[in-house]
């Protein structure tokens, strides 16, 4: 499998006062916003990564990003469902 045919991204919690849950693609990151989001996602706390097939990208994306925002509503937040929920498109 090529490089170019998945994306990698990490879940990660803001370290700044909003602890924010965030995900930061690094496939798709660019010169221009490299460097911060990087920075910003290695300050934070590391809850969850992993690689999917770039075929399926708008559909991951999307759980992802619904994920992401059920954690930030949450009164106690359960990170561990994370890879249950993206374990049908994440790459072993």
């Amino acid at each position: 499998m090529a490089y170019q045919e998945k994306i990698m991204f990490e879940i990660y919690r803001d370290d700044s006062y909003s602890r924010e849950f965030r995900v930061v693609y690094f496939s798709e990151l660019n010169e221009h916003n490299k460097d911060v989001e990087i920075d910003r996602a290695m300050l934070g706390d590391h809850v969850f990564d992993g690689y999917f097939l770039s075929l399926k990208k708008d559909k991951v994306m999307k759980s992802i990003n619904e994920l992401i925002h059920q954690l930030n509503q949450a009164e106690h937040p359960d990170p561990a469902v994370i890879g249950v929920e993206l374990a049908e498109y994440l790459l072993k």
